[in-house]
């Protein structure tokens, strides 16, 4: 089961023509999937005192963050469209991490405080972002969230390897977009 989690308030952006075209071609090929899309599902990424209070025993009182744990126990594919804000994943995106990816459902901790991930059934996973730099400015510094933090610590702790993960990302979204029908094709192909 391919599972897209999509990430972007604007109905006419890159990232929902990248979404749409996605769901576009599963529908085409007959592809099992199923979509969270954190805007539409009215998502709140901001957890509550009873939430963190949950959160150690790895519960929660979020009946949306128990549905989503539920298809990720069903996803073997795993695609994220978002738009990269200030060098990292937007807010709503981090909240979905932070409420999301708990103890017992994501990971596991031994007395050492040493995590092993639970999400072993996602075997790929491919990201697919949009910002105002362009990708080579992302490869010249491993300090930037989405490589350093998200690609190389939060996907590995929850059970997704590494060298499973594909990165797809369109860097001139606040420049001229001539080249973004050809970025679309490229990366809906490539998924």
């Amino acid at each position: 089961m391919k599972t897209i989690i999509y990430s972007h308030p604007y109905t006419g952006s890159l990232n929902h023509a990248i979404f749409e075209g996605l769901i576009n071609k599963f529908k085409a090929n007959g592809d099992q999937y199923q979509v969270i899309d954190l805007y539409a599902d009215h998502f709140d990424p901001v957890m509550t005192t009873e939430q963190l209070r949950l959160y150690s025993a790895g519960q929660t009182d979020d009946q949306l963050v128990l549905k989503y744990q539920e298809m990720l126990k069903q996803t073997d594919e795993l695609i994220f469209v978002f738009p990269i804000w200030w060098y990292d994943l937007p807010a709503m995106l981090k909240g979905f991490i932070d409420k999301v990816m708990t103890l017992y459902t994501a990971y596991a901790e031994n007395a050492d405080g040493m995590l092993t991930g639970l999400l072993t059934n996602i075997r790929k996973t491919t990201l697919i972002t949009t910002g105002g730099q362009e990708m080579k400015y992302f490869e010249l510094t491993d300090s930037l969230s989405i490589n350093h933090t998200f690609i190389n610590h939060i996907l590995p702790d929850i059970g997704i390897a590494v060298d499973s993960v594909s990165w797809y990302h369109y860097g001139t979204v606040h420049h001229a977009k001539k080249d973004s029908a050809a970025f679309l094709a490229k990366v809906i192909a490539a998924v």
